[in-house]
C-alpha cells in the first residue's frame, strides 16, 4: 500500500500527523483497509490553524473484529498522548464499504462503528442522520489520502435526502430539552451551535452542503439584520476568547427550529 497523501504544503505539521495515522491504520487493518479520506474544513479549503479539527474517514472491507478494534484503540491512545502537533485534533470514523455507500442503511439501524473524538475517546458509536450530510460532503469534496475515489464508494446524495437529514438532525440534537444544557455555558460550544444552525439554514435553503464558514457568510446576508452581529461574532471567535452569548445562542436555535421545523 502507498503512504502517499494529499500534499498539504501549507501545513507541514498536519502532514506529519496524517502520515503517521495513515501508516499505523494500514499496518493494523492490513487487507481490511480500503481507503482513508479527509472531509470537513481541510476538504473545503476553510482550514483554520486556531479553530479547525482534522476530520478523517477510514473505509474498511466489512466490520472490524474485536482484536482489530482493540489495536486501533491502543494506537489512537498512544497518538493522542504522543505530544505531536494536531494529535489531539483528530476526529474520525471507521466505516465498512456497505454502510458508506447509501443513506438508507444509515437510518435502518446498522451496527455501531469505531469512532474517535477530539478528546481522544475511541468507542463504538451509532451513526446519526448527520452522516447523510457528511456523505454528501465526502462525495463532493473529500480528499483521498489512500484508496479509490469516493465517487465510486458513495452513491449520489439527493437534495431531498440532505433536507431530511438536516431536519432529523435538528430534531435529534437541537430540540429542547437539551441532553446536556450546561454545554451552552461554554463559549466554544455556543459558537459551534450558531455555526451549525447556519449550515442547517444553508442546506434547507439551497439543497446542497457547505462548510460552516461559507454557510455563516451566507446566513449573515440572508437571515436578516437581527442575526448578523451574532453570526459575525461567532465567525470571528478564536480559542481563549470569551463569547458570553448563551441566551442569544439559545434564541437563534429556537428561531431555527421554529422556522425550519415548526416545532415551537
Amino acid at each position: 500500500m502507498s503512504n502517499q497523501i494529499f500534499p498539504f504544503s501549507s501545513y507541514p505539521e498536519v502532514n506529519e500527523i496524517l502520515n503517521i495515522l495513515l501508516r499505523d491504520v494500514q499496518a493494523i487493518l492490513g487487507s481490511q483497509f480500503t481507503g482513508m479520506y479527509l472531509h470537513g474544513s481541510l476538504a473545503y479549503g476553510d482550514f483554520d490553524l486556531e479553530t479547525s479539527d482534522i476530520d478523517f474517514l477510514v473505509v474498511t472491507d466489512g466490520y472490524l473484529p474485536v482484536d482489530t478494534f482493540s489495536a486501533l484503540k491502543d494506537m489512537h491512545a498512544r497518538l493522542f498522548l504522543g505530544g505531536l502537533a494536531w494529535s489531539q485534533k483528530l476526529e474520525g470514523a471507521y466505516l465498512p464499504k456497505a454502510i458508506l455507500r447509501r443513506h438508507p442503511s444509515l437510518t435502518a439501524g446498522p451496527a455501531p462503528v469505531p469512532w474517535l473524538g477530539v478528546d481522544g475517546h475511541f468507542a463504538l458509536e451509532t451513526l446519526g442522520s448527520d452522516w447523510i450530510i457528511q456523505r454528501g460532503i465526502l462525495r463532493a469534496k473529500g480528499l483521498v489520502l489512500s484508496g479509490p475515489p469516493l465517487a465510486g464508494l458513495i452513491d449520489p446524495v439527493r437534495a431531498e435526502d440532505l433536507l431530511q437529514a438536516v431536519r432529523e438532525s435538528l430534531r435529534e440534537w437541537w430540540s429542547p430539552p437539551f441532553p446536556s444544557p450546561e454545554r451552552f455555558n461554554n463559549s466554544a460550544y455556543q459558537v459551534y451551535a450558531i455555526l451549525t444552525m447556519c449550515r442547517s439554514w444553508y442546506v434547507l435553503a439551497l439543497g446542497r452542503v457547505a462548510s460552516k464558514p461559507e454557510a455563516a457568510r451566507w446566513a449573515m446576508q440572508s437571515l436578516g439584520e437581527s442575526w448578523h452581529a451574532l453570526i459575525s461574532t461567532a465567525s470571528a471567535w478564536r480559542p481563549g476568547m470569551e463569547f458570553n452569548q448563551r441566551e442569544e445562542t439559545l434564541e437563534f436555535i429556537r428561531f431555527t427550529l421554529g422556522t425550519c421545523l415548526r416545532v415551537i
